[in-house]
């Protein structure tokens, strides 16, 4: 079972060279609409997976999913997948160069560092820790970016990032840090702006706690 929603129309994926029984993807990761995903379910013998129906009445889905489907919702998860499939060395090669500046102008900044390995990553994120700022706080100060000091997935916890924690970081550290997301419309001229902003905001918390 591979949970490949953030891969999905931005890394190569080959169910059968990965091995992959069961794979979920959410349309909205690679511009799609929101509300919609898919589910690939193995059908080929010896590795053949069978679900049980978690909601029965008119056996859509085969079987496995009954209800009224989201016609215009899978259709156009369907065009933004092909899009998404004859735009992805394109999209990798600008965006990550964009990252990498981004990366680079914000280590410029003293007592700040990435996060993670540099080289086995998506190329349109970064985790940025910035000592002496909590993370909040900063979020609160850059006006008109949208940044994040956690996951979607756990956007109602007050505790730290367990995976920043795994990579050995204290709970101040883990609050101090920011998730920078970049994309298909992010522009070379933002870049600047998002760094002249955050230089502004962390200079002012740092001032402010000293």
């Amino acid at each position: 079972m591979t949970d490949a929603t953030q891969a999905v129309g931005k890394w190569p994926l080959n169910v059968d060279n990965l091995g992959i029984d069961l794979l979920t993807l959410s349309a909205h990761k690679f511009y799609g609409p929101k509300g919609v995903g898919a589910l690939f379910v193995r059908q080929r013998r010896p590795n053949r997976v069978k679900l049980e129906a978690l909601l029965h009445g008119g056996g859509h889905e085969g079987g496995k999913r009954s209800g009224t489907l989201n016609v215009t919702g899978i259709v156009g998860m369907g065009k933004a997948v092909e899009l998404a499939q004859k735009q992805l060395v394109s999209d990798a090669e600008r965006v990550g160069k964009l990252r990498d500046v981004l990366e680079n102008e914000l280590l410029q900044i003293t007592g700040t560092r990435i996060n993670g390995n540099r080289d086995q990553r998506l190329y349109n994120v970064t985790n940025v820790l910035f000592e002496g700022c909590d993370s909040d706080a900063l979020i609160m100060g850059l006006d008109n970016i949208a940044v994040s000091n956690g996951s979607a997935c756990t956007s109602a916890s007050i505790d730290p990032s367990h995976v920043l924690m795994a990579l050995g970081m204290t709970e101040t550290e883990a609050f101090s840090c920011i998730r920078f997301s970049l994309g298909r419309f992010t522009t070379a001229d933002e870049i600047p702006q998002v760094v002249e902003a955050v230089k502004k905001v962390v200079g002012y918390l740092r001032a402010m706690s000293s």
